[in-house]
């Protein structure tokens, strides 16, 4: 009865990453489109504010690039149950840095527009 269980949920958390995976390709295509609707940035007044800009630029995008590796790593389902088990925390993890991905873009973007107010 436990070897079933275990089995059982196995299978419930591989598909839950599938699900997870799905959210992940979103959030990162999202977090490009985003992006490049957004370029060319436009120069914040102000080294303070510049350096903070860039700062959350390049976190972003960091974040971005760990994000696609750990997703480019999980392409393949694994077989053996210990390598289902890396490959489930592989896309959690994945997700969880498209989600750190996604919210310096919005830091950007409350940045930009506080900025903007401010200042405008």
């Amino acid at each position: 009865m436990l070897r079933s269980q275990v089995r059982r949920d196995l299978k419930w958390l591989k598909r839950q990453a599938r699900k997870d995976r799905r959210i992940t390709v979103a959030l990162l295509v999202g977090v490009v489109a985003f992006w490049t609707r957004q370029l060319p940035l436009d120069e914040a007044p102000g080294d303070i504010l510049r350096g903070l800009s860039y700062g959350l630029v390049a976190a972003s995008a960091l974040t971005w690039l760990a994000s696609a590796l750990l997703a480019a790593r999980t392409v393949r389902t694994p077989e053996e149950p210990v390598a289902g088990l890396r490959w489930v925390s592989r896309i959690q993890r994945s997700k969880e840095w498209a989600f750190w991905s996604a919210g310096a873009y919005v830091a950007w973007h409350v940045l930009q527009f506080v900025t903007a107010l401010v200042l405008g």
